[in-house]
């Protein structure tokens, strides 16, 4: 359906902006949370079309570089921005992490869309400190942005290898159902009937 479709049947549309941990990743995409969320909001009577514009391997720098065109090409109502994983895993700078999300997250507002923070966490093999400071960086991003946060998407599960990859990062398909639990909460306020 274009979006010039979707505007005339009055459906709004739910751009879910991520990587990997949202492209459903080593599985067929039915298999995937975002899938299982348009599911659940169909059988639940929300009029919303979700756009997965999740790309495996995606950093923030790569989000920001495309988030504009994203934004104009589907004009969703609502943004789950859901990236910082391989910024994290590739020990980049914190810093330069948060400033693309926060452009971003500046980027979803101008057009007059709402924003939910999807957060991530990295095992402590990292450093301890790095570990923390990447906690940290939504907590802060989303109180300065004002903007909902689900702190760690991978909440109750990421160590439980029967919800998780042989790679130790990805939920399997019994696992995508626990990343749409954790999510649904946060975004349930943001949905409109």
């Amino acid at each position: 359906m274009t979006c010039n479709a979707a505007a005339a049947t009055g459906e709004r549309t739910l751009l879910v902006f991520g990587d990997s941990l949202s492209a459903a990743y080593g599985l067929r995409a039915d298999q995937g949370w975002v899938a299982r969320l348009q599911q659940r909001l169909a059988s639940q009577g929300y009029g919303y079309r979700v756009v997965n514009a999740s790309v495996s391997g995606e950093t923030t720098s790569g989000g920001r570089n495309r988030i504009d065109r994203a934004l104009s090409q589907h004009r969703p109502a609502i943004v789950l921005l859901e990236l910082g994983g391989n910024d994290a895993l590739r020990g980049l700078p914190v810093r330069e992490t948060q400033a693309n999300l926060k452009a971003m997250i500046d980027a979803v507002k101008r057009v007059g869309s709402k924003v939910l923070l999807l957060g991530i966490q990295i095992p402590p093999n990292y450093g301890a400190a790095y570990a923390q400071s990447v906690r940290a960086m939504y907590v802060t991003l989303a109180a300065e942005a004002k903007v909902p946060l689900v702190p760690f998407i991978l909440e109750g599960f990421a160590l439980d290898p029967n919800y998780m990859q042989a790679d130790g990062i990805h939920p399997n398909a019994a696992g995508q159902p626990k990343v749409l639990e954790n999510v649904w909460p946060s975004l349930s306020r943001l949905l409109e009937r």
